[in-house]
């Protein structure tokens, strides 16, 4: 049997969508990957909190409640912890500016690598037309995405009894369909053109639950994923240098780890 992930300290850690509060939320792989994973900066890029299905229906078991103090555990041992809000999150922009347990509020930030480098930090739902113009539209599709989550469940469920890994199936439909392409595309650009507007090497974000890394408009464009559908964090090297952690194809390697998350996913 392979040996399970021994531990890593980074440079910094980028984590967004991880919608608490909500069913889809995979607190019991975020926390194994919190216990294996620990960094000198940690930037919570949006939707960490789901306002949004909170304010509909209460769903908040010990799982997710591990995972905020957690966190906090990371600030309270050393780690500078920033938190930019999202549309999910967006009531926490009222406190911009102000520290809750050691966690700093930023509307955005402008991140310095090891090699020198300024990315922008921002979730990116400035940049989403939907969100922007069309609120209602924004929450049909809330509603419709956890629709799809739901079945996503369920499916896996049968998916992991005959030996299968984790699938996403709101992520296989998303990269699927022109219109959602086109849309990812048109996103990562505006991202990218912002980042050169504010003379800024290269853009971090969240928003749209699709891990990226590329230049392919110019400038270094980083999407964090989503503790939803790929739990996918991005992580800077202490040599200034990027990866996309994917963990839920790491973890499929593990079936101890895989027994963990199976328990924390049932107590959820």
């Amino acid at each position: 049997m392979l040996e399970q992930p021994a531990p890593r300290h980074l440079r910094t850690l980028f984590i967004s969508d991880v919608h608490l509060g909500t069913r889809g939320c995979q607190a019991g792989m975020l926390l194994d990957f919190l216990r294996v994973h620990d960094a000198e900066t940690i930037f919570l890029v949006g939707d960490i909190v789901d306002a949004w299905r909170l304010g509909r229906v209460w769903h908040w078991p010990q799982a997710h409640n591990d995972v905020v103090q957690k966190l906090l555990r990371k600030g309270r041992k050393g780690s500078r912890i920033i938190y930019i809000p999202g549309n999910h999150d967006e009531f926490l922009r009222d406190y911009i500016g102000t520290h809750f347990g050691g966690i700093e509020v930023c509307r955005t930030a402008l991140h310095e690598t090891a090699n020198g480098r300024r990315l922008l930090v921002t979730h990116g739902d400035d940049f989403d037309v939907v969100v922007r113009h069309a609120k209602w539209l924004a929450f049909l599709g809330d509603w419709a995405y956890g629709v799809a989550l739901g079945v996503n469940t369920y499916l896996n469920l049968i998916r992991r009894s005959f030996g299968f890994s984790y699938w996403s199936l709101s992520a296989w439909a998303k990269l699927k369909v022109k219109n959602a392409v086109n849309f990812i595309s048109a996103f990562e650009e505006a991202l990218a053109r912002e980042a050169e507007r504010l003379d800024a090497d290269g853009v971090i974000c969240g928003h749209i639950h699709h891990a990226a890394m590329h230049d392919r408009f110019g400038v270094a464009y980083y999407n964090c994923g989503d503790w939803v559908e790929s739990c996918t964090a991005l992580a800077e090297h202490h040599d200034g240098s990027f990866e996309i952690i994917r963990w839920s194809e790491q973890v499929a390697a593990f079936p101890d780890l895989v027994e963990q998350t199976d328990r924390r996913a049932v107590a959820a």
